[in-house]
């Protein structure tokens, strides 16, 4: 039987930073990847946050796969016949290092991928784990495509529904209420067209965010980036919503309508779809976060639950990074002691915990229980955008106060119910 120091259960970000991170302090590390290349089921489209991870990784930024940096920060709320866009754009988006990119995932995994392996790590993809060794109550690795192969520790980096922790006993099966589903598509347009639509110059890009009637009343949004020749458009659907709500309606077919909303029409006009892919989200936030850690094994990046939706921002891929980062870190630390227990390697949830991304989840615990609030899909873009096809109306004859006008569109019995929901929002 082959015997690894560390044993990588998919080649994803989470498990790749810590592939590379282990591999450069002389680890043998074996990544096993179900995917033809690394990066091949990785769809998320796409938007890294640098600021988080970029002194974890000091080597990587200068020559990674990256796509446009964000220079401009959008907001679309659409209601049934109009919208509002609010759009923002500051000089320290434009200074470097710059604090987020667009990304596209099959490109920057697959070279990720190659930096862990000039460190000396171990890809095999086309692998799947069907099940793990246990001895004596410790995790001793895994088999995989009919091998059995044993390490000192394995790291969980299989993606939203791993497999791999529930077999460990470190999470139950997710519950719809956790989960989203993500729908991308990839449209190519040609640079100097994306360029004029957006009002971008050089390398600048563009992150819109869209929320309201597109959901149909459902949790869900969707989502723009602009990319060096492309853009990666899609929403992202509450899986329980979909599932409940009537009428019954399927994600494919709310993407299409989306893509028909002339806000979204006219930026995506004349480009091809090159790519379309689908993905499951976690989206439980704090509450919904798994074990992440066991006797023999770590838990990282989506398959612990370390993805956080505040509605105007969404992140996973910087704390996908850094959570792969600092398992290695725990590893290292096993490694120092001779002890892979759970008592040494809980260390790994105290660093999560001394570092951004478990203070992010506390402090945002909140947040997917105010982001169900079917109001802020239906009632309050309806609002919004009355309260501004108001104001802009000239009519025949005096128009009335500004004041006046806004107030014609809120009943006493509503500003009761947006106080309430003002309360909820507060909590984030």
């Amino acid at each position: 039987m082959e015997k690894f120091d560390v044993i990588i259960i998919g080649a994803g970000l989470a498990g790749l930073a810590a592939a590379y991170t282990l591999a450069g302090e002389g680890l043998e590390v074996l990544i096993l990847e179900r995917g033809d290349y690394a990066g091949a089921k990785n769809v998320t489209g796409g938007r890294l946050y640098i600021n988080p991870v970029h002194d974890l990784f000091p080597d990587l930024w200068a020559k990674a796969p990256l796509e446009r940096f964000i220079a401009k920060e959008e907001a679309c709320v659409m209601a049934g016949e109009r919208s509002v866009t609010f759009s923002y754009s500051g000089g320290e988006q434009r200074e470097e290092p710059y604090q987020s990119y667009s990304i596209l995932r099959a490109k920057f995994d697959r070279w990720f991928a190659k930096q862990a392996e000039r460190k000396g790590a171990m890809l095999v993809t086309k692998s799947k784990v069907d099940d793990l060794l246990i001895e004596n109550g410790k995790i001793a690795g895994v088999r995989a495509s009919g091998d059995e192969l044993r390490a000192d520790v394995l790291i969980a980096a299989d993606g939203v529904l791993s497999l791999i922790s529930e077999q460990a006993g470190l999470r139950k099966p997710g519950k719809p209420l956790n989960f989203a589903v993500g729908i991308k598509e990839i449209i190519e347009i040609d640079a100097n067209c994306l360029e004029e639509r957006f009002g971008l110059e050089g390398q600048e890009g563009a992150a819109r965010l869209f929320l309201g009637e597109i959901t149909k009343g459902r949790f869900g949004g969707g989502f723009l980036y602009t990319n060096k020749d492309s853009i990666s458009l899609g929403m992202v659907l509450g899986i329980k919503d979909l599932m409940e709500v009537e009428p019954a309606i399927e994600a494919p077919f709310l993407l299409e309508q989306f893509k028909e909303r002339s806000e979204v029409a006219r930026l995506i006009k004349g480009g091809k779809t090159v790519e379309y892919s689908a993905h499951v989200i976690p989206e439980g936030g704090y509450k919904a976060l798994s074990k992440l850690y066991g006797d023999g094994i770590l838990v990282a990046g989506d398959a612990a639950g370390l993805s956080l939706n505040l509605g105007i921002t969404v992140r996973g891929m910087d704390y996908a990074l850094a959570s792969g980062y600092y398992a290695a870190q725990a590893v290292l630390k096993a490694r120092q002691l001779g002890d892979y227990s759970a008592q040494t390697l809980k260390v790994y949830e105290e660093l999560l915990q001394e570092n951004f991304i478990l203070k992010d989840f506390l402090n945002f615990r909140e947040a997917p229980q105010v982001l169900e609030n079917s109001r802020f899909y239906n009632y309050y873009p309806e609002l919004l955008g009355n309260i501004f096809r108001d104001i802009y109306t000239i009519p025949n004859g005096t128009k009335e106060k500004l004041y006046q006008t806004v107030k014609q569109s809120i009943s006493m019995r509503e500003i009761w119910s947006m106080f309430r929901d003002a309360r909820k929002v507060m909590k984030i």
